[in-house]
């Protein structure tokens, strides 16, 4: 009978992953101290512990070709723990080459493909850098008592390792584990077993076996764990919840002719292979859910959120007719409380740790500096910051581009860092911090040599921008590159567009420049912490209505015709675009544009447009005239994704609760129409900042 292990395999997906993470940071941070002349004996038994799992995880569930990998990897380390941490300059290079591969196999498993075998030429090579221990002394007088059946699963390491372990004293042991329905009411299952068991002693092998019909089975599977140990068969027994005939020993140790068996003493300064102080490290509380499900959760809200607004509509219009409504009002609010916590509870859910994202980026430079062969100081301030995990996953992209465009294009070669009198090794720093309770903000720091405007205007064949803001535009033009061949790591541009793309367009965010030439630059991101339920304003606007994103929104500023500079040619044109003026906010210069001009609504206001949205679009404010505020309320998001409907400035749509569509406007995007927008104007300017005609949404073009 085959065994099914297909219910195990979410979860083994899940576990290495986070194994491969963890243990692709402390590689990194081993040859971080080897470079420094130092050892990190505490990263490489967490590296060792972390094979040791991936390897146990990998035979429950049959994946050999993993299996293979991580023992060779685990016997290095192994020994590099016993040596105080030592591990060989050449082996960081092998040993990322191996996790590269297990991950592979494991993104052929969750695909549902075939794990992948590795190559016999590459076992080979982890052969070779093994340390020979398997000389026949070392062997003499230990075999194995074992199941042909099991035996054959076993690799020579294995092998190696129980022989080893029985001769220096420790005693090899076979347990058989059982799932069964009582114990699954107990919270039992074969990953608790190994967790207990683990704890009093060392497990070499998880193996499933195949048990007949007969057996009391839940999983129709049951495992033997083949461990070293020196505790007594009662705790283990007590451990794994199994009867001590359950325990049965593996290995039979006969002491040589003439020659009684002896256990070789470690080395002094050896580090033990458990050290409580390590091993009883605290756990986290932590529940796995795939992100599917959660994202359902966000969906069914998001539902009850628009239900929510259908029933405060039906309530107003039965106050309307001269019903009392006071008490469905009162259940009304409790209602949108309940649903506010709800809401945040799952966002809480949603948000992982800006520190997971940016875990990834020590590996991605390690490759750009061997490719370009500068040298590189990475500084990740990330502190507690947390994003929606859709957030998250959409950003990290633009990350890695502007890491790339630092190393690749800013920061110099040691030769020429020398020369300008700076340190041979560049530095790019990546900081996070908190606008606003819906805002986050990303910097990105480098002290390289700055962009040079004028080269970068040559190349665009534009004139030399005056301000950063007028110089990040033609960097962010599609297409647009200071190469002339592309390379490995740039020069396809590609870049900058991506990172206007992803922060501006898709996440309805902020991309601004800081640039000084022999200096460095930095770029900050400013994005929202979700985008799938946001507050809004509801506004109106030439008998219109539209969302605005509340966190998109500075302030919403009254407007004086007294305050309101107008340019000469506002007054009585007949054009259709309405060039409003400017006014002068706290020190600084307001550009106002007609909302409903820069739509194409043609029909008049109502009301006067005393009102402006204020928003900042490159670090400058801009301000929008409407009519009116309706209301400010919970929205729900859907983004516009077919490109047939996408238009500059809408962003997506939403339901208020009366089953009409209403668009929900990107104001940056908007902005982004008009003319380049200065820091400053003289006292007394008639300027003003307008769009051009058409551009934006006009009625028929809503979906």
């Amino acid at each position: 009978m085959k065994v099914d292990l297909a219910e195990f395999l979410s979860a083994y997906v899940a576990e290495v992953d986070e194994q491969l993470a963890a243990s692709t940071t402390k590689l990194l941070a081993i040859e971080t101290a080897a470079q420094k002349g130092e050892r990190d004996p505490r990263a490489v038994r967490d590296l060792y512990r972390a094979m040791h799992t991936i390897k146990g995880l990998s035979s429950m569930v049959g994946v050999e070709s993993v299996v293979a990998i991580s023992h060779r990897l685990e016997t290095l380390l192994r020994e590099a723990d016993r040596s105080g941490g030592a591990l060989p300059p050449n082996m960081t290079d092998v040993m990322l080459q191996s996790i590269r591969v297990i991950e592979q196999s494991v993104r052929a498993i969750e695909k549902g493909s075939a794990s992948p075998e590795p190559s016999v030429a590459f076992l080979a090579a982890l052969d070779a850098v093994a340390p020979d221990e398997t000389t026949p002394h070392a062997r003499r007088g230990a075999r194995l008592v074992l199941d042909a059946a099991l035996e054959q699963k076993l690799d020579a390491f294995e092998r190696d390792l129980l022989l080893k372990g029985a001769l220096e004293g420790r005693r090899a042991l076979r347990l058989d584990y059982t799932p069964t329905a009582s114990r699954a009411a107990q919270g039992l299952n074969i990953n608790t077993v190994r967790e207990r068991v683990g704890a009093l002693a060392e497990i070499i092998r998880v193996i499933p076996i195949s048990i007949g019909a007969t057996e009391r089975s839940t999983a129709g599977v049951a495992f033997a764990l083949l461990i070293l140990t020196t505790r007594s068969d009662d705790e283990l027994a007590t451990a794994a919840s199994v009867e001590v005939a359950a325990i049965h020993p593996i290995v039979v140790v006969e002491e040589a002719k003439g020659r009684p068996v002896s256990v070789v003493p470690a080395a002094e300064g050896m580090l033990p292979l458990v050290d409580p102080q390590l091993d009883e490290a605290p756990r986290r509380n932590l529940l796995r859910v795939e992100a599917t499900r959660v994202d359902d959760a966000m969906e069914r809200l998001g539902t009850l959120i628009v239900t929510r607004s259908k029933f405060s509509r039906a309530i107003t219009r039965l106050t309307d007719n001269g019903v009392d409504t006071r008490e469905l009002a009162q259940v009304a609010r409790e209602n949108a409380r309940q649903l506010r916590d709800l809401r945040t509870s799952i966002l809480q859910v949603r948000m992982v740790p800006l520190t997971e994202i940016l875990e990834r980026i020590p590996l991605m430079l390690r490759s750009v500096m061997r490719a370009t062969g500068r040298q590189i100081r990475l500084e990740v301030e990330a502190g507690g910051a947390e994003l929606d995990k859709a957030v998250a996953e959409r950003i990290f992209p633009a990350i890695v581009h502007l890491v790339r465009n630092a190393v690749d294009h800013g920061i110099e070669s040691s030769d020429e860092r020398l020369r300008a009198g700076k340190p041979p090794e560049g530095t790019v720093r990546i900081t996070c911090s908190a606008r606003s309770n819906t805002r986050l903000e990303l910097a990105i720091r480098d002290d390289g040599r700055g962009v040079d405007a004028g080269a970068v205007a040559r190349r665009a064949g534009a004139a030399t921008p005056e301000t950063d803001a007028a110089l990040l535009e033609l960097l962010c033009q599609p297409g647009f590159s200071t190469r002339d061949e592309a390379t490995m790591t740039s020069g396809r541009g590609l870049g900058m567009d991506i990172v206007k793309g992803i922060a501006v367009d898709q996440l309805g965010g902020e991309l601004s420049m800081q640039t000084q030439p022999g200096v460095g630059t930095t770029f900050t991101l400013q994005v929202p912490l979700t985008v799938a339920i946001v507050d809004a304003f509801v506004v109106e606007c030439g008998g219109e209505r539209f969302v605005v994103p509340l966190p998109a929104v500075e302030e919403i500023l009254e407007i004086g015709s007294e305050a309101l500079v107008r340019p000469p040619h506002a007054a009585g044109t007949t054009s259709s675009l309405r060039a409003v003026g400017i006014v002068q906010r706290r020190g600084e210069a307001l550009p106002l544009y007609a909302l409903r001009t820069v739509l194409g609504l043609e029909r008049e206001s109502e009301h006067p447009e005393t009102r402006a949205l204020v928003i900042r679009r490159a670090g400058e404010p801009v301000g929008f005239l409407f009519d009116r505020v309706l209301s400010q309320q919970e929205a729900v998001i859907r983004p516009l994704v077919d490109p047939l409907v996408r238009v500059t400035g809408i962003s997506a749509a939403t339901d208020l609760g009366d089953g009409r569509p209403t668009i929900v406007l990107d104001l940056v995007a908007l902005a982004g129409q008009g003319q380049r927008l200065t820091k400053a104007l003289p006292s007394g300017s008639a300027h003003a900042l307008v769009l051009p005609d058409g551009v934006g949404a006009h009625p028929g073009d809503r979906p």
